[in-house]
């Protein structure tokens, strides 16, 4: 796009909740895509780098990792009965004398080392990192000059996407951010809420009651806090009498609010626009995560993506080398998009490339996971990457940070067990494609969102993934086989198997064929509670 920001804004006011990219001035400009879904699915196609990436790290950071009690913070500490409420009250105060705006100036990230976490990360074989850059509570990450409650006035005082992206690309690696804050303008209504019950019934929470005026002398000065919380944008359901409620009520709802832009805030849906223009604009991401299913905000999320996709071929070449996520994308939108399934795998090969996105434990930092042995264990982060790319996918996984912006020490211990297996097998998962069998073994991942089980690993050794490259085709067995041979029955239907090696070492592995498989000889010295990757070599083996 060519339009300049104060066209822009003059389309923006002019034109309301409509489209704030007009098409005609899409083909005025040159640009390739307009902001429809039928521009999308007919001109898009997800870059090599991507699909080669497989793998990325997530750095899901705010400030409602301060109080460490898990996700969510920002809203659930306004519903009695809620244990962030109860953590609120025992740590803070009561949510209308304290609410979460109180939290900002508490983030300091007073340890946090960028510099040392990337290098972690791309040690444990992340090709691409990604940075949060606004939640749904609705505060900035970076130097916004379209909302003044970001992370250069307050907290950290940082540009946090800025050093984030700089340090990555340093790295070689390709940068990501979140944008979440499309659910903001319903998702943050309990703060105008009350106690349903107790001593301070019906008293209202903060939002409800705070102006800027009253900001006069105090760490806020200047700022709105109705801009933070977005104003009361829906009746609520008689205070929300439980929690179960309340979030029965939002997840009824959600998708819904989430592609519906409010009715009674137009301004919302405009301010969130020209934060989102300009993250893009300012920061020149690789790829944008749009917490939303299909895109946020109806048209708004058209506009940002169309938007996007023009900027991307402008700064490589006419190459569109920009990737934007959402989650349960309709199937006929999957062209025009790459679609993200949360805490989920699919069942089987998909025709377009897809993320998984999941956590080594809750997507804010939860001291009750750390201390109760809560995370995922490396070999069932190792095992859900194998499974995801052997259906065409990526995986991208948040590690937790704490408000300082450190990462505790059994965080670290796993991504170093991570790092260990990657360094030995992982050169045998980038750059792959599919082959035309995903997996075989006894264990089989349901497909859909939040489907993914507990922390430990369900697979064995008789779980197998497979994906090619080139005319070789890569099988990586989920656990050690207590005997020392790993056992291959799909290849044993296809071509001839002349090879095989393990990543990073040309000498062959013995193997043999038996009624139902190929068998493979596995050295003990290799042994690991992870698995093993192994380059199979031969004739006819790709061939579909």
């Amino acid at each position: 796009m060519t339009m300049d920001r104060r066209s822009f804004l003059h389309g923006a006011a002019a034109l309301g909740s409509a489209s704030l990219l007009d098409g005609r001035a899409c083909a005025a400009s040159g640009a390739v895509f307009e902001p429809t879904w039928a521009s999308l699915v007919g001109g898009y196609m997800a870059p090599d780098w991507f699909r080669d990436a497989k793998f990325g790290i997530w750095a899901h950071w705010s400030a409602q990792c301060v109080p460490e009690a898990g996700d969510w913070y920002a809203r659930e500490m306004y519903l009695q009965g809620a244990r962030a409420y109860a953590h609120h009250l025992k740590h803070y105060g009561h949510p209308s004398e304290v609410g979460f705006m109180e939290m900002y100036p508490r983030w300091t990230a007073a340890r946090w080392e960028p510099a040392r976490l990337l290098d972690l990360y791309q040690r444990a074989g992340a090709r691409y990192f990604m940075a949060l850059a606004n939640h749904h509570d609705n505060f900035d990450s970076y130097a916004s000059s379209h909302h003044a409650w970001n992370s250069t006035r307050i907290g950290p005082r940082r540009d946090i996407i800025g050093e984030w992206s700089r340090h990555a690309r340093a790295r070689g690696l390709r940068f990501a951010v979140s944008n979440h804050s499309g659910h903001a303008w319903h998702w943050l209504q309990p703060a105008y809420g009350y106690d349903p019950e107790g001593p301070l019934a019906g008293r209202r929470y903060d939002a409800a009651r705070l102006t800027m005026a009253q900001g006069k002398g105090r760490w806020w000065q200047g700022l709105d806090p109705q801009q933070l919380y977005t104003g009361p944008t829906m009746v609520m359901p008689d205070g929300f009498r439980s929690i179960a409620a309340a979030n029965a009520w939002h997840e009824k709802n959600d998708r819904l609010w989430t592609e519906t832009p409010p009715a009674t805030n137009p301004n919302f849906v405009r301010g969130w626009s020209l934060r989102c223009r300009e993250l893009i604009d300012a920061y020149r991401p690789d790829m944008i995560y749009f917490d939303n299913f299909s895109l946020p905000l109806g048209q708004a999320g058209l506009d940002m993506t169309a938007h996007f996709y023009n900027q991307s071929m402008r700064w490589h070449g006419g190459r569109n080398e920009a990737v934007v996520t959402a989650k349960g994308t309709p199937a006929d939108r999957r062209g025009g998009i790459v679609d993200d399934v949360e805490r989920g795998v699919h069942d089987d090969i998909q025709p377009y490339p897809f993320q998984t996105d999941t956590c080594l434990g809750n997507w804010h930092y939860d001291r009750d996971l750390y201390e109760s042995d809560g995370y995922k264990t490396p070999a069932k982060v190792i095992h859900t990457l194998c499974d995801v790319v052997s259906k065409n996918g990526n995986l991208m996984l948040s590690v937790p940070m704490r408000g300082d912006g450190t990462i505790d020490e059994k965080e670290e211990a796993i991504v170093e067990a991570i790092a260990a297996w990657m360094g030995r097998y992982g050169s045998a998962i980038y750059g792959t494609r599919p082959w035309h069998l995903s997996s075989e073994g006894p264990t089989r991942a349901a497909g859909g969102d939040f489907n993914e089980g507990g922390k430990d690993s369900p697979y064995t050794a008789r779980d197998i993934r497979y994906v090619r490259r080139g005319n070789a085709v890569h099988a990586f067995a989920l656990g050690w086989p207590d005997d020392g041979v790993v056992r291959l029955p799909a290849l044993a239907k296809q071509g001839s198997v002349r090879r095989i090696t393990v990543p990073g070492d040309p000498a062959p592995l013995s193997f043999r064929p038996t009624a139902d498989a190929i068998a493979v000889d596995v050295p003990a010295t290799l042994r690991n509670p992870i698995g093993i990757g192994l380059i199979v070599e031969g004739d006819g083996l790709t061939r579909v």
